[in-house]
């Protein structure tokens, strides 16, 4: 007596299709550069770089279709990893990115305490150019006359607080 495989349902196969789909659409939004680190097959590739360029609704809808029967046959595990480990990029870029914001902007307005956990968290960041820069948005703020030196604190503040130079909150 022999047991069979576990047949997929009609309803089922359709669902896997689907999402094989979707996959392909958010491939198809990835940048050339995400995509060469990503270890596709060359037909795949192929049909998304070809899928950038279409503005068409159902040719770029049936181009879909069509990546979606490629991505069948592939190991969907690293390319679903690569994407996960992309989106958290954007995470972190936009973290990283409201951090500064909010550093400048309270030293903007004064709160002196936070050039500690800055010095703290960023290995790069000199405790006089950072207090001098500072200042001198404050005193911008103040006089209510431009952003230069916000701006300029804000670049210094992006430079030192680098991917990889900054340290984990420790509270």
């Amino acid at each position: 007596m022999e047991i069979e495989p576990e047949r997929k349902s009609k309803s089922q196969k359709k669902r896997d299709d689907r999402a094989l789909q979707q996959l392909a659409a958010e491939l198809a939004q990835l940048p050339a550069a995400a995509l060469a680190g990503m270890d596709l097959p060359e037909e795949l590739v192929e049909a998304l770089r070809l899928a950038a360029g279409m503005t068409s609704h159902g040719a770029r809808r049936r181009h879909l279709l069509h990546m979606g029967a490629l991505l069948r046959g592939v190991d969907l595990a690293p390319i679903q990893a690569a994407l996960a480990t992309f989106r958290h990029g954007d995470l972190e870029q936009a973290r990283a990115f409201k951090t500064v914001e909010h550093w400048r902007d309270g030293l903007r307005e004064g709160r002196m305490e936070l050039v500690e956990e800055i010095l703290a968290r960023c290995a790069g960041a000199e405790r006089q150019r950072l207090t001098q820069l500072a200042r001198r948005a404050q005193a911008e703020a103040m006089g209510g006359r431009g952003a230069k030196a916000s701006r300029e604190l804000f670049r210094y503040l992006s430079r030192v607080s680098a991917p990889g130079a900054i340290r984990p909150d420790t509270d």
